[in-house]
Protein backbone atom coordinates (compact mmCIF):
# COMPACT_ATOMS: atom_id res chain seq x y z
CA UNK A 1 0.00 0.00 0.00
CA UNK A 2 1.22 3.45 -1.07
CA UNK A 3 0.82 5.79 1.82
CA UNK A 4 0.91 9.77 1.50
CA UNK A 5 1.93 11.52 4.62
CA UNK A 6 2.70 15.34 5.46
CA UNK A 7 4.99 15.88 7.92
CA UNK A 8 4.66 18.40 10.61
CA UNK A 9 7.52 18.29 12.84
CA UNK A 10 6.42 22.26 14.40
CA UNK A 11 8.62 22.93 16.80
CA UNK A 12 10.45 22.24 20.23
CA UNK A 13 10.91 18.66 20.78
CA UNK A 14 8.35 18.07 17.69
CA UNK A 15 11.41 17.34 15.15
CA UNK A 16 12.93 15.22 17.53
CA UNK A 17 10.15 13.12 18.59
CA UNK A 18 9.07 13.10 15.16
CA UNK A 19 12.02 11.89 13.37
CA UNK A 20 11.55 9.06 15.97
CA UNK A 21 7.72 8.24 14.76
CA UNK A 22 9.05 8.20 11.20
CA UNK A 23 11.67 5.23 11.95
CA UNK A 24 9.28 3.17 13.36
CA UNK A 25 6.60 3.87 10.67
CA UNK A 26 9.33 3.19 8.00
CA UNK A 27 10.20 -0.08 9.41
CA UNK A 28 6.65 -1.17 10.01
CA UNK A 29 6.48 -0.59 6.09
CA UNK A 30 9.42 -2.37 4.86
CA UNK A 31 7.72 -5.36 7.32
CA UNK A 32 4.12 -4.81 5.51
CA UNK A 33 5.82 -4.03 2.58
CA UNK A 34 3.91 -0.34 2.43
CA UNK A 35 5.72 2.48 0.67
CA UNK A 36 5.48 5.71 2.97
CA UNK A 37 5.99 9.07 0.94
CA UNK A 38 6.56 11.73 3.48
CA UNK A 39 6.38 15.21 2.73
CA UNK A 40 7.39 17.68 4.91
CA UNK A 41 5.66 21.33 6.34
CA UNK A 42 6.28 24.16 8.41
CA UNK A 43 4.18 24.97 11.15
CA UNK A 44 4.20 26.81 14.58
CA UNK A 45 6.84 28.63 15.56
CA UNK A 46 9.36 27.61 12.74
CA UNK A 47 6.52 29.03 9.91
CA UNK A 48 6.58 32.16 11.90
CA UNK A 49 10.75 32.74 11.53
CA UNK A 50 10.77 31.64 8.09
CA UNK A 51 7.81 32.86 6.43
CA UNK A 52 6.36 35.42 8.64
CA UNK A 53 2.87 32.93 8.89
CA UNK A 54 2.41 30.05 11.69
CA UNK A 55 0.03 28.11 8.99
CA UNK A 56 1.26 28.94 5.48
CA UNK A 57 -0.74 28.49 2.51
CA UNK A 58 1.78 25.79 1.50
CA UNK A 59 1.83 23.73 4.53
CA UNK A 60 -1.93 23.78 3.88
CA UNK A 61 -2.11 22.65 0.68
CA UNK A 62 0.80 19.66 1.41
CA UNK A 63 -2.09 18.74 4.41
CA UNK A 64 -5.12 18.94 1.81
CA UNK A 65 -3.26 16.37 -0.87
CA UNK A 66 -2.09 13.94 1.74
CA UNK A 67 -3.84 10.91 3.12
CA UNK A 68 -3.07 11.85 7.02
CA UNK A 69 -0.93 14.31 8.61
CA UNK A 70 1.53 13.52 11.63
CA UNK A 71 2.25 16.32 13.89
CA UNK A 72 4.74 17.24 16.41
CA UNK A 73 4.31 20.00 18.55
CA UNK A 74 3.95 23.98 18.92
CA UNK A 75 5.07 26.46 20.77
CA UNK A 76 7.80 29.14 21.37
CA UNK A 77 8.02 30.73 24.70
CA UNK A 78 9.79 33.82 23.11
CA UNK A 79 5.77 34.49 22.06
CA UNK A 80 4.32 32.96 25.09
CA UNK A 81 6.21 35.99 27.22
CA UNK A 82 5.16 38.29 24.61
CA UNK A 83 1.69 39.64 24.93
CA UNK A 84 1.84 41.88 22.31
CA UNK A 85 3.02 39.49 20.02
CA UNK A 86 0.40 39.98 17.05
CA UNK A 87 1.35 36.39 15.58
CA UNK A 88 1.66 33.53 17.92
CA UNK A 89 2.16 29.90 17.11
CA UNK A 90 -0.99 28.64 18.17
CA UNK A 91 -2.68 30.38 15.44
CA UNK A 92 -1.85 28.58 13.25
CA UNK A 93 -2.62 24.92 15.35
CA UNK A 94 -6.26 27.21 14.71
CA UNK A 95 -6.29 27.68 11.89
CA UNK A 96 -5.29 24.32 10.31
CA UNK A 97 -7.58 23.20 12.10
CA UNK A 98 -10.29 24.93 10.98
CA UNK A 99 -8.94 25.16 7.33
CA UNK A 100 -8.71 21.20 7.19
CA UNK A 101 -11.96 21.11 8.79
CA UNK A 102 -10.72 18.77 11.68
CA UNK A 103 -13.82 18.89 14.03
CA UNK A 104 -13.27 15.57 15.99
CA UNK A 105 -10.32 15.71 18.67
CA UNK A 106 -10.18 11.75 19.46
CA UNK A 107 -7.85 11.22 23.09
CA UNK A 108 -7.62 7.72 24.49
CA UNK A 109 -6.40 7.42 28.15
CA UNK A 110 -5.73 4.04 29.46
CA UNK A 111 -2.84 2.51 31.50
CA UNK A 112 0.11 0.59 31.02
CA UNK A 113 0.63 -2.49 33.25
CA UNK A 114 4.16 -1.71 33.82
CA UNK A 115 3.46 2.22 34.51
CA UNK A 116 0.97 1.79 36.80
CA UNK A 117 2.44 2.71 39.65
CA UNK A 118 3.97 5.38 38.36
CA UNK A 119 0.61 7.33 38.19
CA UNK A 120 -0.09 9.94 40.79
CA UNK A 121 -2.98 7.89 41.46
CA UNK A 122 -3.90 4.39 43.41
CA UNK A 123 -3.39 2.32 41.39
CA UNK A 124 -6.81 0.29 42.82
CA UNK A 125 -8.72 3.54 41.09
CA UNK A 126 -7.02 3.67 37.99
CA UNK A 127 -6.78 -0.03 37.18
CA UNK A 128 -8.79 -1.12 34.01
CA UNK A 129 -9.31 2.48 33.04
CA UNK A 130 -9.82 3.03 28.89
CA UNK A 131 -11.42 5.89 27.93
CA UNK A 132 -11.90 8.17 25.40
CA UNK A 133 -13.30 11.51 25.29
CA UNK A 134 -14.41 13.52 22.10
CA UNK A 135 -13.39 17.08 22.01
CA UNK A 136 -15.08 19.11 19.64
CA UNK A 137 -12.07 21.55 18.10
CA UNK A 138 -13.61 24.04 15.98
CA UNK A 139 -16.38 25.64 17.42
CA UNK A 140 -17.28 27.12 21.17
CA UNK A 141 -15.06 29.87 22.75
CA UNK A 142 -12.15 29.29 20.86
CA UNK A 143 -13.64 30.28 17.86
CA UNK A 144 -16.05 32.90 18.67
CA UNK A 145 -16.67 36.84 18.78
CA UNK A 146 -13.81 38.14 20.54
CA UNK A 147 -12.23 41.70 21.55
CA UNK A 148 -11.77 44.72 24.13
CA UNK A 149 -13.88 47.57 24.76
CA UNK A 150 -13.67 50.27 27.37
CA UNK A 151 -10.56 51.54 26.45
CA UNK A 152 -9.12 48.09 26.13
CA UNK A 153 -10.40 47.79 30.20
CA UNK A 154 -13.02 44.64 29.27
CA UNK A 155 -11.90 41.93 27.61
CA UNK A 156 -14.83 38.91 26.21
CA UNK A 157 -14.73 36.19 24.37
CA UNK A 158 -17.80 34.72 23.13
CA UNK A 159 -18.50 30.80 23.39
CA UNK A 160 -20.93 30.27 20.21
CA UNK A 161 -22.50 26.82 19.29
CA UNK A 162 -24.64 25.75 16.08
CA UNK A 163 -26.63 22.55 16.50
CA UNK A 164 -25.30 21.08 13.11
CA UNK A 165 -21.92 21.27 15.13
CA UNK A 166 -22.80 19.23 18.00
CA UNK A 167 -24.17 16.67 15.68
CA UNK A 168 -21.55 15.84 13.90
CA UNK A 169 -19.11 15.33 16.67
CA UNK A 170 -22.15 13.72 18.99
CA UNK A 171 -22.43 11.49 16.06
CA UNK A 172 -18.83 10.25 16.18
CA UNK A 173 -19.42 9.82 19.79
CA UNK A 174 -22.01 7.30 19.30
CA UNK A 175 -20.53 5.58 16.59
CA UNK A 176 -17.80 5.56 19.15
CA UNK A 177 -19.89 4.30 22.03
CA UNK A 178 -21.42 1.61 19.51
CA UNK A 179 -17.95 -0.28 19.07
CA UNK A 180 -16.99 -0.15 22.57
CA UNK A 181 -19.45 -0.66 25.86
CA UNK A 182 -21.88 1.18 24.46
CA UNK A 183 -21.51 3.92 27.25
CA UNK A 184 -21.71 7.60 26.74
CA UNK A 185 -21.39 10.43 28.69
CA UNK A 186 -22.61 14.17 27.52
CA UNK A 187 -20.38 16.38 29.34
CA UNK A 188 -21.72 20.09 29.43
CA UNK A 189 -22.82 23.34 32.30
CA UNK A 190 -26.13 23.40 31.36
CA UNK A 191 -27.23 24.38 34.87
CA UNK A 192 -26.07 27.50 33.56
CA UNK A 193 -24.72 28.20 30.30
CA UNK A 194 -27.28 28.44 27.15
CA UNK A 195 -24.63 26.98 24.93
CA UNK A 196 -24.95 23.58 27.07
CA UNK A 197 -28.21 23.43 27.07
CA UNK A 198 -28.28 23.05 23.05
CA UNK A 199 -25.87 20.55 23.78
CA UNK A 200 -27.71 18.69 25.84
CA UNK A 201 -31.17 19.18 23.61
CA UNK A 202 -29.35 17.90 20.62
CA UNK A 203 -27.78 14.78 22.37
CA UNK A 204 -30.90 14.11 23.79
CA UNK A 205 -32.85 13.94 20.26
CA UNK A 206 -29.88 11.65 18.96
CA UNK A 207 -30.03 9.30 21.62
CA UNK A 208 -33.35 7.53 19.60
CA UNK A 209 -31.11 6.79 16.71
CA UNK A 210 -28.63 4.75 18.82
CA UNK A 211 -31.29 3.12 21.82
CA UNK A 212 -28.51 0.61 22.30
CA UNK A 213 -26.33 3.37 24.07
CA UNK A 214 -26.84 3.98 27.49
CA UNK A 215 -26.36 7.70 27.58
CA UNK A 216 -25.63 9.92 30.19
CA UNK A 217 -25.31 13.74 30.89
CA UNK A 218 -22.67 15.11 33.45
CA UNK A 219 -21.66 18.80 34.51
CA UNK A 220 -18.15 19.19 33.75
CA UNK A 221 -17.08 20.07 37.33
CA UNK A 222 -18.51 16.65 38.32
CA UNK A 223 -16.49 15.14 35.86
CA UNK A 224 -13.33 16.52 36.71
CA UNK A 225 -13.67 15.49 40.06
CA UNK A 226 -14.57 11.60 39.13
CA UNK A 227 -11.51 11.72 36.15
CA UNK A 228 -9.34 11.35 39.75
CA UNK A 229 -11.60 8.97 41.61
CA UNK A 230 -13.21 6.81 39.44
CA UNK A 231 -11.44 7.20 35.70
CA UNK A 232 -12.79 3.81 34.99
CA UNK A 233 -16.03 4.33 35.54
CA UNK A 234 -15.98 6.02 32.31
CA UNK A 235 -15.71 4.85 28.71
CA UNK A 236 -16.55 7.28 25.52
CA UNK A 237 -17.16 11.37 26.50
CA UNK A 238 -18.25 13.67 24.31
CA UNK A 239 -17.68 17.75 24.93
CA UNK A 240 -17.14 20.95 24.01
CA UNK A 241 -13.97 22.26 23.23
CA UNK A 242 -12.74 24.79 26.21
CA UNK A 243 -13.97 22.00 28.65
CA UNK A 244 -12.31 19.23 26.44
CA UNK A 245 -9.15 21.46 26.73
CA UNK A 246 -8.99 21.00 30.21
CA UNK A 247 -10.38 17.50 30.78
CA UNK A 248 -8.21 15.80 28.90
CA UNK A 249 -4.86 17.44 29.85
CA UNK A 250 -6.71 16.19 33.53
CA UNK A 251 -7.16 13.03 31.89
CA UNK A 252 -3.38 12.33 30.26
CA UNK A 253 -1.58 12.28 33.87
CA UNK A 254 -3.60 8.87 34.81
CA UNK A 255 -1.37 6.64 32.84
CA UNK A 256 1.76 8.05 35.05
CA UNK A 257 3.56 10.70 32.08
CA UNK A 258 1.67 12.97 29.17
CA UNK A 259 4.60 11.72 27.36
CA UNK A 260 2.31 8.72 26.43
CA UNK A 261 -0.71 9.92 24.94
CA UNK A 262 -1.83 10.00 21.64
CA UNK A 263 -4.58 11.40 19.89
CA UNK A 264 -6.20 12.55 16.55
CA UNK A 265 -7.94 14.97 15.08
CA UNK A 266 -10.75 13.76 12.45
CA UNK A 267 -12.46 15.80 9.82
CA UNK A 268 -14.59 15.11 6.89
CA UNK A 269 -11.42 14.42 4.12
CA UNK A 270 -8.48 15.06 6.15
CA UNK A 271 -6.88 13.30 9.63
CA UNK A 272 -4.16 14.85 12.12
CA UNK A 273 -2.35 12.42 14.62
CA UNK A 274 -0.53 13.89 17.30
CA UNK A 275 1.10 13.85 20.91
CA UNK A 276 -0.65 15.52 22.93
CA UNK A 277 2.19 16.90 24.75
CA UNK A 278 3.53 20.56 24.35
CA UNK A 279 6.41 21.51 22.84
CA UNK A 280 8.56 21.16 26.04
CA UNK A 281 11.02 23.79 25.02
CA UNK A 282 13.53 23.57 27.84
CA UNK A 283 14.01 20.11 26.64
CA UNK A 284 14.45 20.73 22.62
CA UNK A 285 17.36 19.63 21.06
CA UNK A 286 18.73 17.48 24.38
CA UNK A 287 17.95 14.51 22.90
CA UNK A 288 15.70 13.06 26.23
CA UNK A 289 12.26 13.99 25.19
CA UNK A 290 9.97 11.07 25.24
CA UNK A 291 8.85 10.18 21.80
CA UNK A 292 6.63 7.13 22.93
CA UNK A 293 2.86 9.70 22.57
CA UNK A 294 4.29 10.54 18.78
CA UNK A 295 4.70 6.85 17.71
CA UNK A 296 1.45 5.47 19.26
CA UNK A 297 0.26 8.75 17.43
CA UNK A 298 1.57 6.94 14.52
CA UNK A 299 -0.29 3.95 15.42
CA UNK A 300 -3.69 5.27 15.39
CA UNK A 301 -2.77 6.80 11.76
CA UNK A 302 -2.02 3.32 10.59
CA UNK A 303 -5.14 2.20 12.68
CA UNK A 304 -7.83 5.01 11.91
CA UNK A 305 -6.40 6.40 8.31
CA UNK A 306 -5.55 3.45 6.88
CA UNK A 307 -7.63 0.50 8.54
CA UNK A 308 -3.80 -0.97 8.52
CA UNK A 309 -4.66 -2.95 12.30
CA UNK A 310 -1.98 -5.77 12.49
CA UNK A 311 0.51 -2.89 11.53
CA UNK A 312 -0.63 -0.69 14.80
CA UNK A 313 -1.19 -3.91 16.28
CA UNK A 314 2.59 -4.14 16.33
CA UNK A 315 3.63 -0.86 17.22
CA UNK A 316 1.95 -0.71 20.73
CA UNK A 317 3.38 -3.97 21.26
CA UNK A 318 6.68 -3.05 20.64
CA UNK A 319 6.14 -0.03 22.77
CA UNK A 320 4.98 -1.54 25.70
CA UNK A 321 7.85 -4.04 25.51
CA UNK A 322 9.98 -1.20 25.70
CA UNK A 323 8.07 0.15 28.91
CA UNK A 324 8.02 -3.28 30.34
CA UNK A 325 12.13 -3.75 29.90
CA UNK A 326 12.28 -0.31 31.08
CA UNK A 327 13.84 1.33 27.83
CA UNK A 328 12.46 4.79 28.41
CA UNK A 329 14.02 8.43 28.16
CA UNK A 330 14.52 10.26 31.84
CA UNK A 331 10.98 11.15 32.27
CA UNK A 332 10.30 7.30 33.26
CA UNK A 333 13.38 5.79 34.59
CA UNK A 334 13.30 6.58 37.51
CA UNK A 335 16.88 5.10 39.01
CA UNK A 336 17.37 2.64 36.03
CA UNK A 337 19.34 3.62 32.89
CA UNK A 338 17.62 6.91 31.01
CA UNK A 339 17.82 6.06 27.56
CA UNK A 340 18.22 9.10 25.00
CA UNK A 341 15.23 10.01 22.51
CA UNK A 342 16.97 8.27 19.28
CA UNK A 343 18.11 5.66 21.50
CA UNK A 344 14.56 4.54 22.13
CA UNK A 345 13.13 4.85 18.43
CA UNK A 346 16.19 2.93 17.28
CA UNK A 347 15.12 0.46 20.02
CA UNK A 348 11.87 -0.08 18.91
CA UNK A 349 12.58 0.09 15.34
CA UNK A 350 15.09 -3.35 15.85
CA UNK A 351 12.66 -5.30 17.50
CA UNK A 352 9.78 -4.39 14.69
CA UNK A 353 12.30 -5.53 11.88
CA UNK A 354 13.32 -8.74 14.25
Amino acid sequence: MKLNIALLAGDGIGPEVIDQAVKVSNAIAKKFNHSINWVSALTGAAAIDAVGEPYPIETHNICLNADAILFGAIGDPKYDNDPLAKVRPEQGLLKMRQDLGLFANVRPTFTFPSLIDKSPLKRERIEGTDLVFLRELTGGIYFGERGRKDNGNTAFDTCTYTREEITRLAKKGFELAMSRSKKLCCVDKANVLESSRLWRETVQMMEKDYPEVEVSYEFVDAVAMRLVQWPNSYDVLITENLFGDILTDEASVISGSMGLMPSASIGLKNSLFEPIHGSYPQAAGKNIANPLATILSAAMMFEDAFNLKEEAKLIRLVVNQSLEKSIVTEDLSEKEKAYKTSEVGDWLTDQILK
